[in-house]
């Protein structure tokens, strides 16, 4: 492709992002000049003109940033501008290896020796290198995966009554203990639940513009809203297989409907294993009672409020945790929903459904969420390879 079919025809969109990055007090000199180029480029600029208005000495290093622009159409805007991993690294890491670097992003670095404060993008790629995370990985890299999950280490802000989990080492073990030997037994059988709220059918109001060379597929930056949907799934961390069910609401009883669901649509397990966030309806009366009914428990539940297993959330998931029974609870740490898989695949939903999805309606954004499950269990389903384990809890 000669450099005179480089052209860039940004949309609404991308032009709107470019401008706000330019704006930023924080914007790199580097990352304003490349963001400056696209603007100028997309103005019809000539190559020349631009290198010598932003004082750039080679015009190839123009071409160059148009290029890479054009070839990542598929990245969000910022990880167009950024510099590509430094050689030796590899071009992509699984969903299991950025899950724990960003796990590793949200621990102190003093946990891993470290006498500072806040990890810096090097120090962090120096540490996942470390423990075995990855073979290699550029700090920029990190730095783009921080800000794609909107992590800054090196900001802090004041707050009030957001208390950390006292629970947090104590639930990271047992969480990986029961990935662990969800794969170990065939008795027992261990699901990640979540749900995905708000989930957007929207309409384009044009068709998309095919991809042609040098022009990648263009979509009409307007649409139309047809309301949202709920999905709760969860998957099999044994076989990585996906079950899920779409509607218009997320109450406790659509969620301890869904448990029920999952147990009738999987007979003959001994003991059915449910990690989950500590979102109120994960831990509510109507889930505790469907459990006690299935577990056969029939002494008194008490009375929400006032007394007995049905008093509070605290009693709640102290029943609902409970390892002697034949349906038993795992709830992630506060603020550490990355902790379960679910969150995982529901980035996969997003990335090859959601996002460059067109949307007639509710229903037709239910049918192809449901059709996506069957397809991603016949091709792509496999356990993920969880090695995170947190710090090792002492006596």
């Amino acid at each position: 492709m000669g450099v005179a079919k480089y052209i860039i025809k940004l949309t609404e969109e991308e032009r709107a992002e470019l401008e706000r990055i330019i704006r930023k007090h924080t914007t790199s000199q580097s990352e304003a000049r490349r963001t400056k180029i696209i603007l100028m480029a997309d103005e019809g600029t000539k190559r020349m003109a631009i290198a010598r208005e932003l004082g750039i000495a080679q015009e190839n290093v123009v071409t160059t940033w148009i290029k890479r622009w054009l070839e990542m159409s598929d990245r969000v805007v910022a990880e167009r501008l950024q510099d590509l991993p430094r050689s030796g690294a590899p071009d992509t890491f699984t969903p299991e290896q950025l899950c724990q670097i960003v796990a590793l992003a949200c621990e102190k670095p003093e946990n891993y020796d470290r006498p500072i404060t806040h990890w810096t993008n090097r120090e962090l790629a120096e540490e996942a290198i470390k423990q075995g995370i990855v073979e290699s990985i550029s700090a920029s890299y990190v730095g783009q995966l921080l800000k794609k999950n909107d992590l800054q280490p090196h900001r802090t802000r004041y707050w009030l009554n957001s208390k950390a989990d006292e629970r947090k080492e104590e639930r990271i073990v047992d969480i990986c203990e029961a990935y662990r030997k969800a794969l170990e037994t065939e008795q027992e059988v261990v699901f990640s639940v979540d749900e995905m709220t708000g989930v957007q059918a929207l309409e384009r109001i044009a068709a998309d513009l095919p991809m042609s060379p040098g022009k990648p597929l263009a979509r009409e930056f307007e649409y139309k809203r047809h309301g949202t949907q709920t999905l709760i799934a969860a998957i099999n961390v044994a076989t990585g297989t996906v079950q899920g069910v779409c509607g218009d609401t997320r109450t406790e009883a659509d969620f301890a409907k869904f448990i029920e669901h999952m147990i009738e649509s999987n007979p003959g397990y001994r003991t059915y294993h449910f990690v989950a966030d500590q979102l109120n309806t994960h831990k509510s009366e109507t889930l505790v009672r469907l459990v006690a009914d299935y577990c056969g428990i029939d002494k008194d539940l008490g009375i929400k409020g006032k007394q007995g297993i049905l008093k509070s959330m605290e009693t709640r998931e102290h029943f609902l945790a409970d390892t002697e029974k034949s349906v038993i609870f795992h709830y992630t740490p506060k603020h550490a929903s990355w902790m379960n898989q679910i969150e995982i695949w529901f980035g996969m939903l997003v990335k090859k459904v959601i996002k460059r999805g067109d949307f007639l309606s509710k229903d037709a954004l239910k049918n192809k969420i449901l059709a996506f499950i069957d397809y991603f269990n016949k091709t792509m389903a496999k356990p993920f390879k969880w090695t995170y384990q947190g710090k090792v809890l002492t006596a």
